[in-house]
């Protein structure tokens, strides 16, 4: 239990409270367990405002209450991905901007984009029913944090500094690759067939990212992490919602 207080003190901002230092590698095999109870935490939201409530207005709120459960924890590290791989003009230059808190114009543009898309999908998937809404976004949380695992595991960090060398410094690889697949097994347990197509998009997203990063600055680093999260949910919202409007939730 101490890899999920880990995991859920790290993500999110529940007051979660542990006696031991925080083990950042010990934790990520929870980061997808984490990832479904965001969406989950998302996903009821909206379903218990749908009755009251537009999709709309069911939806924005619902984003926002991820937003604060998060801390916009991945939301910064995409800002920071935008401005450093697009402003940046060599790798020097594109590792001191991801150093830097604030943001400019691309890092602000990609966050409103991302929250943006997200509304507008969550919104759609709320029109057509709560209970896809819930499948949506449990899906859309889960598997972007699940893409986040299987980067750690499959590529090289860009440094040997950063959140991205200390996810890959003592990170266990049975029990990432066990939180994979069980975090893909309970998205496919609530999603049924829409799992495949899911999982197929963030694989797509992930790819993408991560050799768009490899290219800019060598490997990933914890701010990549973040954009390969937001990437993934954006993604996945917008092909469920594109799925929604014409097949049924197995259930």
């Amino acid at each position: 239990m101490t890899g999920l207080l880990g995991a859920l003190a790290f993500l999110t901002r529940l007051p979660v409270r542990t006696s031991r230092p925080l083990d950042t590698a010990g934790s990520v095999p929870w980061f997808p367990i984490v990832g479904l109870l965001i969406g989950a935490l998302v996903g009821g939201t909206a379903v218990l405002l749908e009755p009251w409530a537009s999709p709309a207005v069911a939806a924005g709120v619902a984003i926002v209450v991820g937003l604060l459960i998060s801390g916009c924890f991945h939301e910064d590290g995409l800002g920071d991905v935008a401005d450093a791989f697009v402003g940046g003009w060599t790798v020097e230059d594109r590792l001191r901007i991801l150093k830097d808190s604030r943001h400019g114009t691309y890092g602000v543009a990609a966050i409103v984009s991302s929250i943006s898309l997200r509304f507008v999908a969550l919104g759609s998937l709320v029109a057509v029913g709560p209970k896809v809404a819930l499948i949506g976004a449990v899906a859309a949380h889960g598997l972007a944090r699940i893409a986040a695992v299987g980067t750690m595991l499959t590529a090289r960090p860009a440094s040997g500094q950063g959140l991205g060398s200390e996810y890959v410094t003592g990170l266990r690889r049975p029990p990432s690759l066990a939180g994979i697949v069980v975090g893909v097994a309970i998205v496919a347990l609530v999603g049924g067939w829409w799992t495949a197509v899911a999982v197929a998009t963030v694989i797509v997203t992930t790819v993408m990212v991560t050799v768009w990063s490899r290219r800019k600055i060598g490997g990933f680093s914890g701010d990549v992490l973040g954009a390969i999260e937001q990437c993934g949910e954006v993604a996945v919202l917008i092909v469920i919602s594109m799925i929604a409007g014409h097949h049924p939730p197995w259930w």
